[in-house]
C-alpha cells in the first residue's frame, strides 16, 4: 500500500514540477519565433515548399523545395492537364490521374500516372505508365492494349515542356 501512496505522490510531484517550468521563458536555438517564421515564408501556403514552379534562389536543377526536379513536375503538371488529377506527390514524384473518356470515343477510357525519379531535369528523369480500357457491353470495363510508344511520346512532351520552363526560368 505504501508503494502506491509513493508511486501516486511522485507521479503528482512530477506533474507540478513539470507545469511549473511552463512559466519559466524560453528562446528557440535558431532565434525566431513561430511569428517569425510566418512573416518569412512571405504567406506561402506550405511555408517554404514552392509547388507552382521553380524558385529562381534555390540550385539551378529546378530544386523548389520539393522531393523531384521542379521543372519536371511543373511540365508534367501541364501536359497531362487534360486529364482529370487523381491524386499529386510532390515529395514522392508521382502523379496519377483518374479516368478519361475522350468525347470522341466515349466507348474508351484513359489512366495515365507519371513517375519523377529524381532532381535533375535528364531526360531518363521521368516515366510515364498508361492505361486503357474499352466498354464492352454486359462486362464492363475491360483492359485494352496501349499502342506501342503512346508512354515514350508522353515523356518527351513532358521533357520538352520542362526544358521550355528551364529556359523560361533562365531568361527571367
Amino acid at each position: 500500500m505504501t508503494r502506491i501512496r509513493n508511486s501516486i505522490f511522485s507521479t503528482f510531484v512530477a506533474a507540478l514540477l513539470l507545469t511549473a517550468c511552463d512559466s519559466i521563458p524560453t528562446e528557440r536555438a535558431d532565434g525566431q519565433g513561430a511569428d517569425d517564421k510566418i512573416r518569412q515564408s512571405g504567406g506561402k501556403l506550405f511555408g517554404d515548399i514552392n509547388l507552382l514552379g521553380p524558385d529562381r534562389d534555390k540550385d539551378a536543377e529546378g530544386g523548389s523545395g520539393i522531393g523531384v526536379n521542379g521543372f519536371l513536375w511543373r511540365a508534367s503538371l501541364d501536359t497531362l492537364s487534360f486529364l482529370p488529377l487523381s491524386s499529386a506527390d510532390p515529395f514522392g514524384g508521382v502523379i496519377i490521374t483518374d479516368w478519361y473518356s475522350p468525347p470522341e470515343s466515349p466507348e474508351e477510357r484513359f489512366k495515365v500516372t507519371t513517375y519523377i525519379l529524381g532532381r535533375q531535369l535528364r531526360s531518363d528523369g521521368v516515366r510515364v505508365a498508361v492505361f486503357r480500357q474499352e466498354l464492352n457491353g454486359s462486362r464492363g470495363w475491360v483492359d485494352s492494349q496501349v499502342e506501342n510508344g503512346t508512354g515514350s511520346k508522353l515523356e518527351g512532351a513532358i521533357l520538352s515542356r520542362a526544358r521550355e520552363l528551364r529556359i523560361a526560368s533562365a531568361d527571367q
